[in-house]
């Protein structure tokens, strides 16, 4: 990769580390092409939804995040990583581009922090409230660019946060395409891509998270019936604008909230739905009390330790979204 010759193995190793990213319904709509000029991220336009995400915003938002996971796998495995995001205006599918300088040294850090790449998983259950916020909440504010927005709503925004959550599903249930989109990337066939049974959420478990996305349902014994309602934090990023680089930007802001987040031992859960209807998005923006644009919302809460864990979501096939050229 440009002047520094990395093993095409440290790559895929690297590679397949990052595309352990969340996506929007587990899309992974982004591919990789490695030449001597460095790693390029392009946004794959096949893999766009077209009634959650009509304007690729959120596909982006999953490639800032790949993009940061794939900048954390490099640097524990000894390489500094270089980004040029957006390197070609004619070309606004091509996200960044990528070169790597040795490290000094390998910290304990970054090894902890790669491997929260594959401890991180999305949980849509109720969650308790995290401990000693203030202590999460300081190191989460160090991880973020400046270009990225971190607001924490209080207690009172968050009654209004779930009254906009039920406006949102109110507005799309008559939606047909909206609700075939979504039954198709939760259906219960094997694959690598989509969400899983295994990572949904009964009705009842469901109704005691108030701002989640309404997916189809799952039957079973009830999990974590001592939380009888959803007490994690919510916290927004937003941006001044909204054009593509502060999509990308927003989803690199979004994974090191998320690894920061599993490093400390906690849950997480993205929740985008709400800034997908303008309607809806112009009032979480006025829950922020900023004149910026609401991205994606993350919940933040402790879990039960002493649960079982699901089983990781599948991710594509590494040969269909790495390419040597």
């Amino acid at each position: 990769m440009s002047d520094t010759v990395v093993e095409s193995e440290v790559i895929r190793d690297a590679v397949q580390l990052a595309c352990r990213a969340p996506s929007l319904h587990n899309s992974q709509p982004w591919r990789w092409v490695c030449d001597a000029t460095g790693l390029h991220l392009f946004l794959d336009p096949s893999r766009l939804m077209d009634s959650a995400d009509r304007s690729g915003r959120e596909a982006v938002i999953s490639c800032g995040a790949v993009l940061d996971h794939l900048r954390v796998a490099l640097a524990a495995a000894g390489w500094d990583a270089h980004v040029d995001r957006l390197p070609d205006p004619n070309h606004p599918d091509h996200l960044a581009t990528v070169t790597v300088t040795p490290k000094d040294f390998v910290t304990e850090a970054h090894r902890r922090r790669a491997d929260a790449l594959l401890l991180r998983r999305t949980d849509r259950l109720p969650m308790a409230a995290p401990p000693d916020w203030e202590s999460f909440h300081t190191l989460m504010r160090a991880r973020v660019q400046d270009e990225v927005h971190t607001d924490v709503l209080s207690d009172d925004a968050r009654t209004l946060l779930a009254e906009t959550a039920h406006l949102t599903e109110a507005l799309r249930l008559y939606d047909s395409s909206y609700h075939a989109e979504l039954s198709w990337w939760t259906a219960p066939f094997e694959a690598g891509e989509g969400i899983p049974q295994s990572a949904l959420v009964s009705a009842a478990e469901s109704e005691r998270v108030e701002v989640g996305r309404a997916f189809p349902v799952t039957h079973g014994a009830e999990r974590r019936p001592a939380i009888d309602e959803d007490r994690a934090t919510v916290v927004v990023l937003s941006t001044d604008g909204d054009a593509r680089i502060d999509a990308l930007r927003t989803g690199e802001a979004m994974s090191a909230v998320l690894l920061e987040a599993t490093m400390a031992g906690l849950g997480t859960c993205i929740v985008t739905h709400v800034t997908e209807i303008e309607s809806s998005r112009s009032i979480v923006g006025s829950l922020v009390e900023r004149d910026v644009r609401p991205q994606v919302l993350i919940r933040i809460g402790l879990a039960p330790s002493i649960e079982a864990v699901p089983p990781p979501t599948p991710r594509r096939p590494l040969h269909d979204v790495l390419r040597f050229g």
